[in-house]
């Protein structure tokens, strides 16, 4: 017996509640000028997509859903920072 909230298994639903928080800690990298470097986001959005895709294979698509949502905020965060320094690169133009 599996105790379940709204139909998903309670793994499910705490994992993936667990992503929404660290999304919305992001979300002030995001906005403001601070970026990490490039390579930080480009593993850590890497490895959150693996991770997703694990999630998948047990059926935990909630947690698959928040998984992607966070690597796509750390592949943002890696584009921004890229965006950035090739903006420095060329003058400012």
């Amino acid at each position: 017996m599996s105790l379940e909230i709204l139909g998903r298994t309670w793994q499910d639903v705490v994992l993936s509640a667990g992503s929404l928080v660290f999304f919305i800690s992001l979300i002030p990298a995001l906005r403001g000028p601070d970026k990490p470097p490039v390579s930080t986001g480009l593993l850590t959005g890497g490895m959150l997509t693996v991770y997703g895709l694990i999630y998948a294979t047990l059926g935990l698509w909630l947690s698959l859903g928040g998984a992607f949502l966070v690597a796509g905020a750390w592949y943002a965060l890696a584009l921004q920072k890229w965006l950035c320094g090739r903006e420095r690169g060329s003058g400012g133009r």
